[in-house]
């Protein structure tokens, strides 16, 4: 990495050094070794499983859609629109949450966004005053927190059950008189669970004895992986639960767009003063440069929200890892949904346990402290299912080696 200096100082800011330097950014940190490696082994003989980037295609009737777009595109189809984004297209979406939701969403609910992440930003510095904390459960997505601070916020984590659902009892002690959000994050990355009806009962209770107090508390639903469930698992209302809702939808996981970076922010009916909110989005979005969510796929995405790629091929990819780890000896909970598994490391410094894992096996995974957990391991099995049955060999050495299924 080659820094840059200026008259004798660097001359990128103190907040970007910080990040730069000390932040944990484990999974981007593995991924560019996996590049390395790649070129020196060759990609037949890797097993990258550091990053959550799709390996399936989009669905094939997204893609003729697409196709057929561009053929005979719309008149008027690249040019500027409402920085809320076309309002055709939010009234399909609103439809679908409608029917989802049992709720009556309108196209103004619904603010078309550059992904999740340009979601979150939008939303945050609309809502988020300097110094207002926001609630963030651990394990956790680390962008969450850069997130938050980006608008003055500061992040405070509560510990998860050793199932990874959501712990009332340490979210309510990070909660204080400053709070102003909970971010939650369901089907999860990076634990694959998904939370129960009991959870988010518990929660939405928590924080209506909270409102009865006079605090308002929002809860922000991360959703990208809500259509990427297994073994016929529900997803709670919490829309129903709880009336002080966002929910932030990305269409990377769900329809593979990855690359295209488009999303939507839903706004819950029930909050009154929901024009508000839409009006400083609005200007979020123009400050902050996004302008508004791009425009083709917009259009795309809007036709398609009650399809997925094929859910059964990522189930069979996570019974495959599963039983390999189990196999192995690993300890991990059983994911219930998106693509992710996080086991425990074998020792207690898990960074030590990813270098050998690498040097000995050329398998990739990421350190558990770079979501906030260390002593586990992330493994993105969002790969070739030819990758996963290759990569068994070297789980059952590494079993072996430190004598997993002898504790």
């Amino acid at each position: 990495m080659v820094f840059l200096y200026f008259g004798g100082n660097m001359i990128i800011s103190k907040k970007m050094q910080e990040l730069i330097f000390n932040q944990e950014g484990w999974t981007r940190r593995m991924f560019e070794e996996g590049q390395r490696i790649r070129k020196e082994f060759g990609e037949n003989n890797i097993y990258d499983f550091s990053l959550g980037n799709p390996d399936t295609e989009p669905p094939d009737e997204v893609q003729k859609y697409l196709i057929e777009s561009l053929k005979n595109p719309e008149k008027g189809t690249h040019r500027y629109m409402s920085n809320n984004g076309y309002e055709d297209v939010r009234s399909e979406i609103a439809a679908y949450l409608t029917e989802e939701y049992g709720l009556s969403f309108t196209a103004n609910h619904v603010f078309m966004s550059v992904g999740s992440a340009g979601g979150f930003n939008i939303l945050l510095k609309s809502i988020l005053n300097p110094g207002d904390e926001v609630v963030v459960p651990s394990p956790f997505f680390w962008e969450f927190k850069n997130y938050v601070e980006n608008f003055g916020g500061i992040v405070h984590f509560a510990e998860s059950t050793k199932d990874f659902q959501l712990d009332v009892n340490y979210i309510e002690k990070a909660i204080n008189k400053k709070t102003k959000a909970i971010i939650i994050n369901s089907p999860h990355n990076p634990t694959g669970a998904v939370y129960t009806d009991k959870s988010i009962k518990d929660l939405t209770t928590l924080l209506n004895q909270k409102r009865a107090k006079g605090q308002d508390i929002y809860i922000i639903c991360d959703e990208a992986y809500k259509k990427l469930v297994y073994d016929g698992v529900k997803l709670p209302n919490i829309f129903n639960h709880y009336d002080l809702v966002f929910s932030i939808t990305s269409h990377s996981k769900d329809l593979a767009l990855a690359g295209e970076r488009i999303g939507y922010v839903a706004i819950s009916p029930r909050i009154e003063d929901y024009q508000v909110i839409v009006s400083a989005m609005t200007i979020a979005i123009r400050s902050l440069g996004f302008v508004n969510a791009p425009a083709l796929f917009q259009r795309v995405v809007g036709k398609f929200q009650r399809n997925s790629v094929d859910i059964a091929e990522y189930q069979k990819k996570r019974d495959l890892l599963y039983n390999i780890l189990m196999e192995a000896g690993f300890e991990c909970v059983k994911p219930m949904g998106a693509f992710y598994m996080f086991p425990k490391s074998p020792i207690p410094d898990e960074v030590e346990f990813v270098q050998a894992l690498q040097r000995d096996e050329r398998i990739m995974i990421v350190p558990g402290r770079g979501f906030g957990s260390k002593g586990y391991l992330r493994i993105a099995y969002c790969v070739p299912i030819e990758k996963i049955e290759k990569s068994r060999e070297g789980f059952i050495r590494t079993g072996k080696r430190y004598n997993l299924r002898k504790k």
